[in-house]
């Protein structure tokens, strides 16, 4: 083995905190009724961030630091496997 690094591909999710207004959420749930869907109820819309990255240990850091909002925004590595 060379020593080089194999990157891993990260999934990241990121929503709003709970408390927080979700305008998104709010317009599908309101949305989803109209199409004929009912029984929906407490709808967030948030996002997936994937990157691959070399070393795994680092994406609490970005994920601090800026792939989300700490103020309004919780997250969670919802997957990390080898790419």
């Amino acid at each position: 083995m060379d020593g080089a690094h194999r990157p891993v591909r990260a999934r990241v999710l990121i929503r709003p905190k709970a408390g927080i207004l979700d305008p998104q959420g709010i317009a599908v749930e309101r949305a989803l009724p109209a199409l004929g869907f009912t029984g929906v109820s407490n709808v967030h819309v948030g996002r997936l961030v994937e990157l691959d990255v070399e070393d795994p240990s680092d994406l609490d850091a970005m994920c601090r630091r800026l792939l989300s909002n700490p103020l309004i925004e919780d997250y969670e590595i919802v997957e990390a496997r080898s790419g």
